[in-house]
This record gives structure tokens, C-alpha cells and sequence, in this order.
């Protein structure tokens, strides 16, 4: 199954994919997207190592991910892969990739991002640029897998299932609870590609 984990910063995501890709079969693998560019981030970088030790062979990939997947595999993180796009001058290639990346995901991988649109509009254009990149490569992702997961406070809601819509399908209905609630016209939903 293909799995996208959402949420904030610390809130849980990678310690949560661990856990799923643990039903995954062996071998299992690690596509670790960072780049240690400071102490902290290197210290980041061997906690993560540690939490995965003898479980999980690490394959550190910063730009061509989409050559590195495999089946049965954790990719954490897109925001960094997206970082690291961006500071080596990537960022006019990010449709291409991104559909490169798409075509090439594996039927068992859990993939974890970062949900940072959800409060202000940042001052610079670069990272407005950033915000609005990573949104759109969430939604195309999240569009791929069959699972969509986010973190709140180290708890998992599930946000999308393979049975949620697919692609062109319309709601014309919402179940709440044991009420259904028909739609209108005006108030249909179509699920399409952003």
C-alpha cells in the first residue's frame, strides 16, 4: 500500500511510518532525503539512524529519488528533497520530477511530508515559493497514494482510504454520523487533479 504521513513538525510522522513500514517484508528500506548542513541537523540525522538501526538498510539520496525507490520502503522527507531542490537551482524541474517520481512509486511505500500551509503567509517570495511547491506536491502525492495519514500531537487521523474518490467521481451526498445529507447543484464536489 501507498502511504502519505502528514502533520507538523515533531508530530510523530517518522516514528509513525517506522511502526507501518514494519509490516512491510524484508528487505526494507530507508530513502533518507537530508542533508546534514549544521550540528543540529546532524545531530537530527543520527537519532533518525539510531531509531531505524538493523531494521531498515538506508539508502541517503538528497536530489534523484526517484532512481533510489524500492519496494517496501520509508522516503522521509519530501520537504527536505524539496529543500534540496531548490538550494541546488532544481526548481524549474520540480513538474518533471514530480511526475517522474509519481510513474516510479513502488505498491509498498510509506512516504512522510510536512503540512506547513496551515497558518500565515510568510513575508519572502522564496518561501512563499516553498510553501506553495510543497502544497501542490502534497496534493499530487496524496492524489497517488491509497492512504493518506496526518499527525496531530503523535495521533493518526486518517484523512484518505482506497475508498475515498477517485479522480473525477462527484459527491453527491455526505454520511454524518447515521444522517445523510443529499447535495445540490451548487454544493457537488468533484474530485480533480490540481
Amino acid at each position: 500500500m501507498r502511504t502519505l504521513i502528514t502533520g507538523g513538525v515533531k508530530s510523530g510522522k517518522s516514528s509513525f511510518a517506522l511502526r507501518l513500514a514494519e509490516e512491510f517484508a524484508q528487505p526494507r528500506y530507508f530513502l533518507a532525503t537530508a542533508e546534514a548542513f549544521d550540528d543540529e541537523m546532524k545531530a537530527r540525522i543520527a537519532k533518525h539512524r539510531e531509531e531505524r538501526a538493523g531494521r531498515f538498510t538506508t539508502i541517503e539520496e538528497p536530489l534523484e529519488i526517484a532512481a533510489a525507490l524500492k519496494e517496501n520502503m520509508i522516503l522521509d522527507c519530501l520537504p527536505l528533497w524539496l529543500n534540496n531542490m531548490f538550494h541546488y537551482g532544481r526548481e524549474s524541474s520540480l513538474d518533471e520530477t514530480t511526475d517522474s517520481l509519481i510513474a516510479k512509486l513502488p505498491g509498498n511505500i510509506v512516504l512522510v511530508t510536512n503540512e506547513i500551509g496551515m497558518g500565515f503567509i510568510p513575508a519572502d517570495p522564496l518561501s512563499r515559493r516553498y510553501g506553495d511547491a510543497l502544497g501542490r506536491l502534497n496534493a499530487r502525492i496524496a492524489t497517488a497514494c491509497d492512504r493518506v495519514i496526518l499527525m496531530v500531537a503523535g495521533q493518526p487521523l486518517l484523512i484518505k482510504n482506497e475508498s475515498n474518490l477517485a479522480l473525477g467521481d462527484t459527491i453527491d451526498k455526505i454520511t454524518l454520523g447515521d444522517t445523510k445529507i443529499a447535495l445540490d447543484d451548487a454544493d457537488r464536489f468533484k474530485a480533480e487533479r490540481l
